[in-house]
């Protein structure tokens, strides 16, 4: 071996047997290292928006007053008498009334803004030209539109314009079926488009007129968007503040989004823990139910055709 080869052969042997390099400069670019930043922003993410939230659950189980210090476990925020007044989220007539309120506002705007949107959707998918372009603009511009802009415009036209309907309760219906149609809409024509006409228009070739195409293919096919819907909407409206707060009328009206909202803003009892954990709960409860329902359907129309939800 020459001189030259000797010394590279040398130069090369010293330089693997060097211990590979552990600088920031060598782990920040090895893409097949573990993500330890990103595993520790995810988890203090998670803690900083979930804990407060457990401590606000927590403390609605209080057997103290307190709302900031747990003093035992006790349900009488939920239902009792705690210190011989009716202040729980049962027993407390505006709390109690306003928890009604919560639930018929949404399952009201529910069963009337679905359908509507359901409806609007296959129009629009239907439909060509330019007042079908206009109308699917007004129904995103709806969609982008800031609440605030349309609870403040719906008072507008209820106080001045159409005076017959009166603020509260029928007020707030229209006011949020108006703001949650939109979503029924988007998340159905997602579904259309994915679908495509061929279904329709295999039905109708066995000899299903127009309506039972519908009814009988199409409206089966789009079960997985409308039970999202329904649980969006749902959810979406049973905490909704903006909108009912413009539209509200007596204080028979005033949903408990509302009432979390004066309560808190004066000296809360752990009542007030109570009814946003209901909130919670409640539209929990709501997205895990059409979730389920959208699995299933789903599921269902995997392995079927045509002839599986039509028989001519």
């Amino acid at each position: 071996m020459s001189q030259p080869e000797s010394a590279e052969h040398t130069a090369m042997v010293s330089l693997t047997s060097q211990p590979p390099r552990r600088g920031i400069r060598r782990w920040v670019k090895d893409p097949w290292r573990k993500p330890r930043i990103l595993e520790t922003i995810t988890w203090a993410y998670l803690a900083w928006s979930l804990l407060p939230v457990l401590i606000a659950i927590m403390i609605s189980f209080n057997g103290g007053r307190s709302n900031s210090t747990q003093q035992g476990f006790s349900i009488q925020w939920w239902y009792g008498n705690p210190q011989g007044a009716n202040t729980s989220l049962w027993t407390d007539p505006d709390l109690h009334a306003a928890l009604f309120q919560s639930l018929r506002l949404s399952f009201l705007v529910m069963v009337i803004a679905v359908p509507l949107g359901v409806a609007f959707a296959i129009g629009l998918d239907r439909w060509r030209g330019r007042v079908a372009g206009t109308a699917n603009f007004a129904m995103l511009l709806s969609f982008v539109m800031p609440e605030i802009i349309i609870g403040v415009a719906m008072f507008l036209v209820f106080s001045y314009l159409l005076k017959f309907v009166l603020l509260g309760t029928n007020a707030e219906i229209l006011g949020l079926v108006t703001f949650q149609l939109s979503y029924p809409v988007i998340i159905v024509r997602a579904r259309l488009l994915s679908i495509g006409k061929e279904y329709e228009e295999a039905a109708m070739d066995l000899g299903a007129p127009p309506t039972q195409a519908v009814r009988r293919v199409l409206l089966p096919l789009l079960y997985p968007a409308i039970f999202a819907s329904f649980a969006l909407v749902f959810a979406d409206t049973i905490d909704d503040f903006v909108t009912v707060n413009y539209l509200s009328g007596p204080a028979s009206s005033e949903p408990l989004s509302i009432k979390i909202y004066t309560a808190a803003r004066a000296s809360p009892t752990p009542a007030v823990n109570a009814a946003a954990t209901f909130m919670l709960v409640a539209t929990t409860m709501m997205i895990t139910i059409g979730y389920v329902a959208y699995r299933r359907a789903t599921r269902g129309q995997r392995g079927g055709g045509v002839g599986e939800f039509v028989q001519i």
